[in-house]
């Protein structure tokens, strides 16, 4: 399977995988046949992107980190709590929490493949619930025990929670904002601690994680230019989540960085933004090329990842599609990187 933006699919092309609405009902099951209508209805609902099975995708399976069950779960957990301030339940929210945990020990190799489909108009509810994925990856890389996982999940997922108190027409904007509205959407981390401290039923250090997510290690932060350990450590965790999910997002005023760009970005910044050593764990855990992604190499032949070696994770096994005079090959082959040491990755495509 491969992940194709909607402007590019054509009739008939088959569903790879099941696509679900933020409140939990399939739009599309896997396997279904793309009519103009079906694109349409995803049009309809915002989802500009979905995985697609087709000839040159055939036997090529990119898993996510967690089971789609548990996603979709934990979204409309997100959704809930975002639209009826539903805090009350925290009992739900831990057990979500603990599936999401449960599903990624579970998972004998955890590398970063976050596989969900996502909708523009939906982005809060999604992000929240990938940068709880993420945070607890990290968390799993440090050496966290039980009790710790299951705080810095809880914290994650409702990092954005002050987010409750922006008007929507601040949220959703389409273009820059005013330097008025940017001021108001940097009190959603106080808003944050200020609900979950008086919420009386969530453990305090996601109150914390609220109030410091957008604190940076060199202190050009928000909302109080804390430095270094001075910001919570979990704090630390989820503002590197919190960065990585949002630029390899669409929004409604730019385009998602590629997971490479962005983990570049994220270590070029590593000591000033970030805690270093969070950054080196979280980079452990990251498909710079996930299973799917097309890539041009510098043979200028073009093809798919097929398979991730995680211990040269920009080495990945390639499945060629195109020959170096961009001519679409009869009979597909495939090479590994890590073998080929003089050829490599010089940028993606899409097909």
């Amino acid at each position: 399977m491969r992940k194709v933006h909607i402007d590019n699919i054509v009739p008939g092309a088959k569903v790879a995988k099941a696509i679900f609405t933020p409140d939990g009902r399939i739009l599309l099951t896997s396997g279904e046949e793309l009519k103009k209508k079906y694109i349409d209805k995803l049009r309809d609902n915002n989802i500009t992107e979905l995985y697609i099975e087709d000839e040159i995708s055939r036997e090529i399976d990119g898993q996510d980190v967690i089971c789609q069950e548990t996603r979709t779960e934990a979204t409309v957990l997100v959704k809930n709590l975002m639209n009826n301030y539903a805090l009350a339940n925290t009992t739900r929210i831990q057990e979500t929490v603990n599936r999401i945990i449960n599903d990624l020990l579970n998972n004998d190799d955890i590398l970063l493949i976050l596989s969900d489909i996502k909708s523009v108009d939906d982005y809060t509810f999604e992000h929240s619930v990938n940068v709880c994925i993420l945070s607890l990856i990290i968390g799993i890389g440090l050496g966290f025990n039980m009790d710790r996982l299951k705080e810095l999940g809880v914290g994650a997922l409702l990092h954005d929670i002050g987010k409750l108190r922006i008007p929507e027409e601040i949220l959703k904007k389409p273009s820059q904002l005013t330097i008025d509205e940017f001021e108001e959407i940097k009190k959603h981390t106080i808003y944050g601690y200020e609900i979950l401290k008086k919420s009386g039923k969530i453990h305090m250090v996601s109150a914390f994680i609220a109030f410091g997510h957008h604190e940076r290690y060199d202190g050009s932060g928000y909302p109080l230019q804390l430095k270094g350990d001075n910001i919570h450590q979990f704090a630390r965790i989820v503002a590197v989540a919190d960065v990585y999910d949002a630029l390899t997002s669409d929004r409604v005023y730019r385009k998602k960085l590629q997971p490479h760009e962005v983990i570049e970005y994220i270590t070029s910044l590593g000591t000033h933004h970030f805690d270093q050593r969070i950054v080196d764990t979280f980079v452990r855990f990251v498909t710079l090329y996930p299973v799917g992604t097309g890539v041009i190499l510098n043979t200028k032949a073009r093809g798919l990842v097929v398979k991730v070696n995680k211990d040269m994770p920009t080495r990945p096994l390639v499945r060629i599609i195109y020959d170096e005079e961009s001519k679409k090959l009869q009979e597909y082959y495939e090479i590994d990187l890590s073998k080929k040491l003089n050829v490599f990755i010089e940028n993606t495509w899409e097909i």
